[in-house]
């Protein structure tokens, strides 16, 4: 599943190329995806400038001028892929289930194979109310993101630190990949009890998280399967990975022991035993 750089890419990729036009047509090849389209999806949308796109956990946020927010979450496969004006598109496939269309010739089809992708509409002023939006997490990026911050979400937390870090109520946007690379950067064990990841080890966390983010963002994010970003160019971070996906490699920071995967919550977390504690 793409996770937070993966879509804070696409959404860049998707500002660029929608924000300050409008949508001139919206059609819907199928009438669902993960969940069935909203009423009057298409006319709700058909003729509104798109003012803003931005991103909130691993959702994709799309403002117009109207009373309504379009709400993207691109499940385990999906891709909005953009085709520029002046240049033949080419021609749908069975999985570009909704083509958006702009004033100036602009295209972007959302494409899912496997249709556990979403899209909803949302009223601008109730979107904190949304049920996939309520009672998220601090943004991992944001300035009010910091050690005092995450040790108090953690307090009491019995759970390991890996899990605890993979709830979107503790903070939002973190997934599999980046958790296991940011506890890597921090010296901090996924087997931790996240309630003594306080202090200095907090301390060390949050730096560590956000340089991950950054850092992975900065390369477009990571494609390991289906993702890619709105250009249809795939990520470069992957290649710069330290632990996950590379079980049984040097650890490349001690040299003295293999990476070990172990399986967390049906997970696999990536861990050097003697530098993570």
């Amino acid at each position: 599943m793409p996770e937070l750089p993966e879509v804070e890419t696409v959404c860049r990729g998707l500002a660029e190329a929608l924000e300050g036009h409008r949508f001139a047509t919206i059609e819907l090849r199928r009438g669902d995806l993960r969940w069935p389209l909203p009423a009057d999806f298409a006319e709700r949308l058909e003729g509104r400038l798109v003012r803003r796109v931005r991103r909130r956990a691993k959702y994709i946020l799309l403002e117009t001028d109207g009373a309504e927010v379009m709400l993207a979450h691109l499940g385990m496969s999906g891709k909005m892929l953009v085709e520029p004006p002046g240049r033949t598109p080419p021609p749908l496939g069975p999985h570009d289930h909704v083509i958006f269309t702009t004033d100036h010739g602009m295209r972007v089809a959302f494409n899912d194979v496997r249709r556990f992708g979403m899209l909803d509409l949302c009223a601008a002023d109730a979107l904190d109310q949304h049920p996939l939006l309520q009672g998220l997490g601090p943004e991992p990026l944001g300035n009010d993101f910091s050690a005092p911050v995450l040790s108090t979400r953690l307090a009491g937390k019995r759970t390991p630190i890996k899990a605890a870090l993979l709830d979107q109520h503790v903070v939002a946007g973190l997934g599999n990949i980046y958790v296991s690379e940011a506890l890597f950067r921090a010296r901090i064990s996924p087997r931790r009890q996240a309630n003594t990841v306080a202090g200095a080890r907090a301390e060390r966390l949050v730096p560590a998280i956000k340089l991950v983010l950054q850092e992975a963002i900065a390369a477009g994010g990571s494609s390991l399967r289906d993702y890619v970003q709105a250009s249809g160019e795939l990520g470069c971070f992957q290649h710069n990975f330290d632990v996950y996906d590379r079980e049984g490699e040097p650890c490349q920071n001690c040299q003295r022991n293999s990476v070990r995967r172990i399986v967390q919550s049906g997970r696999s977390s990536f861990y050097c035993p003697t530098c993570q504690r």
